[in-house]
């Protein structure tokens, strides 16, 4: 039984890219719909493919790769906000991966988004993840 949803997400993603995998596929939710969305518009995936089947539904991730050295481009997968410790972050103290080369993903009450669009926004939330 998985009670972190979202980490088991990122590490099925991590673990797929790793073993160079071109497709992963993974129980779908909204939240998880969101954040592969989010994946696809900042060019760390491929394509993405929702399923419906009678009860959950999935989703398929086809993986990208570098041309040249056969590198994943998701470089690291990080859990942030987690069922223990939750980590909540305002608008003005959202954080920046990497000096902004990578995404923090955070869920706020405009829905899920980048850390630059929810500052833009000027929202907070809940970091959910680290993504470069």
């Amino acid at each position: 039984m998985v009670t972190d949803t979202i980490a088991d997400y990122l590490t099925r993603v991590r673990n797929a890219s790793r073993a160079g995998h071109r497709v992963v596929e993974i129980p779908a939710s909204n939240l998880k719909k969101e954040i592969t969305k989010i994946l696809f518009d900042q060019g760390y995936i491929l394509s993405y493919k929702f399923e419906e089947d009678k009860v959950q539904g999935s989703i398929k991730i086809a993986l990208k790769y570098d041309k040249f050295t056969k590198e994943p481009v998701i470089k690291k997968l990080q859990r942030v906000s987690k069922p223990g410790l939750r980590k909540y972050a305002s608008s003005v103290d959202l954080p920046r991966v990497l000096n902004g080369l990578g995404v923090a993903i955070v869920s706020t009450s405009h829905g899920v988004m980048t850390s630059k669009q929810a500052k833009a926004e000027n929202v907070g939330g809940e970091v959910l993840c680290y993504i470069y």
